[in-house]
């Protein structure tokens, strides 16, 4: 395992994993870490957190990648190491013989986050005595809110910005839908569906449409991945889990907007709204995650909340700090013992 220098700039490093799944084949994922290499910026006051109290990890959404900077800092900002996946056959980890976004099972993604989570607890003294919180974004949110339920003792607190638990409308829409794809990937799992093609969201993100994020659209495309019958069931799979409850014991963060944003023509709600999920059967879903889940509704919040316009994020990551401080730091060993000092 060797890191090198990341496309994201100098403070970042990604090195390659390569692990097993629970199918036994073995899958490249990209590991990244944000380490502050600047003098300037290591002695400035957005970085004075004397100490790392542990570390996060964080899982992208389907078709997606990790490139949301401001993001590693913020927790840089918090004192926790951060780091992201790029999951295989996505992103950094996009293979040119493989389906971009495919995966037959999400539990298929366990090997290379129990990898990952090894290299952390390796990488830095602070991480492997501290907490870790996995956080996830969208399907990356369904994913890491399975991973938990199946590896309950290896994380600490579980942070989900709009996961997608559950389909438009109902888990009948579910059942109704899955009772089409299921035959078909049965037999053909690598199928694609002929799904209509929205890129509002894209549009609302990119800063070569009307956002102001730079995507690498080799591992972002506008359009999104082909929509596989084989990976439209394994998330359905996933939300049938997550509808008769995970029971999970550790502190969960569900982010959301307020509102959604539905159709096939674009419309101006959807520069403030989830352009992608249907928030209300979000919010609904994620009391089925665990018996302590603190939900928060951004007002105007795009899909991913941290990536919608200033004033907004800036409201998505007060509240997220605040429940970093109310329980996360609270329950740090090393800051119990400064206090107690």
């Amino acid at each position: 395992m060797e890191w090198t220098a990341d496309i994201l700039g100098t403070d970042f490093q990604s090195c390659r994993v390569d692990a097993p799944g629970p199918d036994g084949v073995f899958r490249r994922a990209t590991l990244i870490r944000h380490r502050v290499e600047s003098k300037d910026q290591a002695d400035s006051d957005a970085y004075s957190a004397p100490k790392r109290y542990g570390a996060v990890l964080f899982l992208h959404g389907w078709s997606d990648y990790f490139f949301n900077t401001e993001l590693a800092r913020f927790w840089a900002q918090q004192g926790y190491d951060f780091y992201a996946l790029d999951m295989h056959n996505h992103g950094r980890s996009l293979q040119a013989d493989m389906p971009g976004g495919y995966v037959a099972d999400l539990a298929d993604y366990d090997g290379e986050i129990e990898k990952a989570i090894e290299i952390i607890r390796h990488d830095h003294t602070a991480s492997s005595t501290g907490s870790l919180t996995l956080m996830g974004h969208s399907t990356g949110g369904l994913v890491a809110a399975l991973w938990a339920s199946r590896h309950p003792d290896d994380i600490q607190y579980l942070i989900l910005d709009s996961p997608w638990l559950e389909m438009h409308g109902s888990s009948l829409v579910r059942r109704a839908a899955n009772a089409m794809v299921s035959p078909i990937a049965r037999i053909r799992p690598e199928m694609v569906l002929r799904l209509p093609e929205r890129g509002f969201y894209f549009r609302s993100i990119s800063s070569t449409a009307e956002g102001e994020w730079t995507l690498d659209e080799n591992y972002r495309p506008p359009l999104a991945f082909p929509v596989r019958a084989g990976w439209l069931s394994a998330v359905f799979a996933g939300h049938s889990q997550v509808a008769r409850g995970l029971k999970l014991e550790m502190p969960v963060l569900v982010l959301t907007s307020t509102t959604s944003a539905n159709g096939m023509v674009w419309q101006e709600s959807m520069r403030r709204s989830d352009a992608v999920l249907d928030v209300s059967v979000i919010a609904l879903r994620a009391m089925a995650l665990g018996r302590t889940v603190t939900l928060e509704r951004i007002d105007g919040a795009l899909h991913d909340v941290f990536l919608s316009a200033p004033a907004v994020r800036k409201d998505a990551y007060s509240r997220l700090a605040r429940w970093v401080k109310g329980f996360m730091d609270n329950n740090e060993p090393d800051r119990r013992r400064e206090g107690d000092a």
